[in-house]
């Protein structure tokens, strides 16, 4: 599908100019779709397992396609942070306490990372510059004692493209392990785990994955062996889940060992109606429309004397523009009133992008910003 076709699966876009994928992304009838499906099976099946689990699988496996890595290199948890504390538990912190991380990185995960500090770890932050952060910066940070290095994919507070591959590049070297949130931009930012060579990446499916709350896939680098087994575990982390046996507890050797309870039904089904609308497009084409896109809207609101906090350059830009307001949150009340859903974090209002967007919502995203200033 191209940019046209894609967005006319999403019939509320007649009405509202959606620039909130950063905090849900907007819902596509093949969401409706699977939603309705999984009603039925309540009313017709009661309760259908077998049925739920296979959606689930498919989930998993759509999702490994999606970043090129293998369906038994991908765990289902229920939450990006659930990962990230997966990941933590198994560390070798006595022999590599620290953890380098970012003031770039989103709070669900970084309050993890801070976590771990009872246990002996320590934390260091690469601070932002300007709200922006280098290889150099990490690298400045790395060092032998170095056990995980966090890098998100792209930053939630204004849309910056961290250079992922450069930094798990300097963190191996050093002999730290990496773990990348790609929660912010992963579906319509192209990721190949095998390019990237991380240890670890997480993302959930609500947000450019189009689909729900209460799920979230871990990628674990095959082959790579725990310090220490999760101490978060459940049956679906057993090697046979089907075994019901109270008294044993073994871990698979693939990324599954990280899964706990039972997945959320409900999420698993709209988690497979957005990664099988974005298996029917081109990754490249669809960083490339949002590329666009958000390089025109920030380019006219800077020619309009407004303060944008994210990227000129179209390599360091994701797909999100971060608009400064010294009241964001009465703008963002604004925008809404005029039917154009945006997400306000701190002091600046988040007007991100979808594959669904196109031209005439960069315009009137514009139109009712340059309003709101004329009467404000």
């Amino acid at each position: 599908m191209d940019s046209t076709r894609f967005r006319e699966h999403f019939r509320g876009l007649d009405d509202l100019v959606h620039l909130a994928s950063c905090s849900q992304g907007a819902v596509s009838d093949r969401l409706d779709a699977e939603l309705t499906e999984y009603r039925q099976t309540l009313v017709e099946h009661g309760a259908a397992w077998d049925r739920w689990m296979v959606k689930a699988q498919r989930a998993r496996e759509l999702f490994a396609a999606h970043i090129g890595a293998g369906v038994d290199d991908v765990a289902i948890v229920a939450s990006a942070s659930e990962g990230a504390y997966q990941v933590a538990s198994t560390q070798a912190w006595s022999e590599r306490p620290e953890l380098v991380t970012t003031d770039m990185e989103f709070p669900s995960v970084a309050h993890v990372w801070l976590a771990q500090q009872p246990r002996g770890v320590e934390v260091r932050h690469v601070a932002d510059r300007d709200w922006s952060v280098d290889c150099e910066d990490y690298a400045a940070q790395i060092g032998p004692g170095t056990g995980l290095v966090s890098v998100p994919l792209v930053s939630y507070r204004n849309g910056l493209r961290l250079p992922v591959a450069e930094v798990t590049r300097v963190a191996h070297e050093a002999g730290s392990r990496v773990f990348v949130d790609a929660y912010q931009g992963l579906g319509v930012e192209p990721v190949d785990v095998a390019q990237l060579d991380c240890d670890y990446l997480v993302c959930g499916t609500l947000k450019y994955l189009l689909g729900l709350p209460g799920l979230a896939f871990l990628y674990v680098r095959p082959g790579l062996v725990d310090a220490a087994p999760p101490t978060l575990t459940g049956w679906f982390g057993r090697v046979d889940p089907f075994g019901f046996d109270p008294r044993s507890i073994d871990h698979p050797a693939h990324a599954r060992r990280f899964e706990v309870g039972t997945p959320s039904v409900p999420s698993s089904y709209a988690a497979v109606a957005g990664l099988e609308m974005l298996a029917q497009v081109d990754p490249a084409d669809v960083a490339a429309h949002v590329r666009g896109l958000t390089g025109t809207l920030r380019e006219e609101l800077v020619a309009a004397g407004e303060t944008v906090r994210s990227p000129a350059d179209d390599l360091r830009r994701g797909p999100q523009i971060a608009l400064y307001d010294e009241h964001p949150d009465r703008l963002d009340a604004y925008l809404r009133e005029h039917r154009i859903a945006a997400s306000p974090r701190g002091d600046v209002v988040r007007l991100s992008f979808h594959y669904y967007n196109n031209e005439s919502d960069v315009s009137r995203a514009l139109e009712a910003i340059r309003d709101y200033r004329a009467n404000n």
